[in-house]
């Protein structure tokens, strides 16, 4: 069976499965602000071609936030049911649709937005040879994402120089040892992280050290220790918030 054919027949399974709970959350959030309970956002996919990635809308939308693209878990435009199922996770479910439509997989790396992706250096372009996925290695390691990036004044440039680094130099090792088994363990510690992050981050950082991976990166694993800004990989300095305004 060919990874198209599973994702394809694994994701409509599980949204049949989940039918239900998608019913529920659309209900929800719809009737939280009587608007479109789906938020299609433009995403970075493979080749570097924009494609629309479906969640459920966690935010309402202000304009006077100054185009942040990286969102904090106290940014205002969460509403109250947004703020409850980003917590689990749920908002991302509507991905399925895109794994059944094809142009995402279940483990790759994540879709960033183009004014990101225009930040990336030459090596950090190689992410976009791989199909987009739900999850990958990072996306369990950084699912405190939004709790560090509360703490920033300004959590654009907060992003690009302590996740971004750390978050591409995942993806490239990720793409470097594909195999359906990894991918497979990748979904199990996905799983495991709702449940508790401790046992997934040890997984992550078991799997790391069989693929033999560079120290940093199962290191950064553990996730317990506060962040330094870091260099991009490919790039010689920080993102700094002048070249970061270029893109706004």
């Amino acid at each position: 069976m060919t990874k198209r054919c599973f994702d394809f027949f694994i994701s409509l399974a599980i949204f049949i499965f989940l039918s239900p709970l998608f019913l529920i959350v659309s209900i929800l959030v719809f009737f939280n602000d009587f608007q479109s309970p789906f938020y299609l956002a433009k995403r970075v996919g493979i080749g570097g071609v924009e494609f629309i990635m479906i969640k459920f809308r966690s935010m309402r939308e202000i304009v006077s936030l100054n185009h942040l693209v990286s969102t904090s878990e106290n940014d205002p435009r969460i509403t109250p049911i947004g703020r409850l199922i980003r917590k689990y996770k749920i908002d991302e479910f509507p991905q399925l649709f895109n794994v059944i439509l094809g142009n995402m997989t279940f483990v790759g790396p994540r879709p960033n937005v183009k004014v990101e992706v225009d930040l990336y250096s030459d090596l950090e372009r190689q992410i976009l040879t791989q199909k987009p996925g739900i999850t990958d290695i990072s996306s369990i390691v950084f699912s405190d994402l939004n709790q560090i990036l509360s703490k920033a004044d300004d959590p654009n440039i907060t992003y690009n120089q302590l996740i971004r680094p750390w978050k591409n130099k995942l993806a490239l090792f990720q793409i470097q040892h594909s195999g359906f088994l990894i991918e497979l363990k990748i979904i199990f510690f996905t799983a495991i992280n709702l449940i508790s992050r401790k046992y997934a981050l040890l997984g992550i950082r078991k799997l790391l050290i069989k693929l033999d991976a560079p120290a940093e990166l199962v290191d950064i694993c553990k996730a317990d220790r506060e962040l330094i800004p870091q260099i991009p990989p490919g790039e010689k300095s920080l993102v700094t918030k002048e070249f970061r305004d270029g893109f706004n």
